[in-house]
């Protein structure tokens, strides 16, 4: 039996070009802060945020589905793994929002003064 070896080198350019692409766009939005996005509100954060949310979650699952070869293997293992690195994402976003929103309205409303 003999095995033939293909190349993958058109998938690893693709693969490069996707991620560097989101990364730039990431980068420009981080530079320039549209004022549209930035100072539009949506669930309690401004939409600037959720796009860099939504875009690592992209960039983190498509990581996962091209170097761990998770497009190849069966619906119910891929589900196996990603649910609960989502639930973990959404949870731990659910605490830093949270929590943030508590430790910022006390430091507003006290006494307490920002010593950082």
């Amino acid at each position: 039996m003999s095995h033939e070896h293909v190349s993958n080198t058109k998938r690893i350019w693709f693969v490069f070009a996707l991620l560097s692409v989101v990364t730039t766009v990431e980068v420009i939005l981080g530079i320039y802060k549209p004022h549209s996005l930035e100072f539009t509100h949506f669930i309690g954060l401004n939409l600037l945020n959720w796009i860099f949310y939504i875009l690592t979650i992209f960039k983190a699952y498509y990581i996962v589905w091209a170097f761990m070869h998770m497009e190849g293997e069966k619906s119910s293992l891929r589900w196996s793994v990603v649910s609960p690195v989502i639930f973990l994402v959404l949870y731990l976003l659910f605490i830093l929002l949270t929590e943030g929103h508590y430790i910022y309205g006390v430091f507003k409303d006290s006494t307490i003064k920002w010593n950082f």
